[in-house]
């Protein structure tokens, strides 16, 4: 290592500055699959431990608790669709520029 780039390591360790990383289109994509596809099974394990209350043996409930419930969880799905959604149709707006 030449010394300046000693100098500019010991000036990053000193004032805390950190190395901003951008992130390629197919890191992007794998880390999406991954952290998307983990949050995915997490939410239809849930709801299979949710179906597991639905043994009336074992639970008492009223039709408008199912109501409630599953209008919840529509809303929730709504919500994050229409994040996607939106994310998807989201144009870059810049400023004026004469490039054609």
């Amino acid at each position: 290592m030449f010394l300046f780039e000693k100098y500019v390591v010991s000036l990053q360790r000193n004032l805390n500055i950190k190395k901003i990383y951008y992130m390629s289109k197919t890191e992007k994509r794998q880390r999406f699959e991954k952290v998307a596809g983990n949050r995915v099974q997490k939410i239809l394990d849930t709801l299979q431990l949710l179906k597991n209350c639905s043994n009336r043996n074992n639970y008492e409930y009223s039709e408008s608790d199912v109501e409630l419930m599953f209008s919840e969880i529509s809303k929730a799905m709504k919500d994050a669709r229409s994040a996607y959604v939106n994310e998807l149709h989201k144009t870059n707006k810049q400023g004026f520029t004469f490039k054609a």
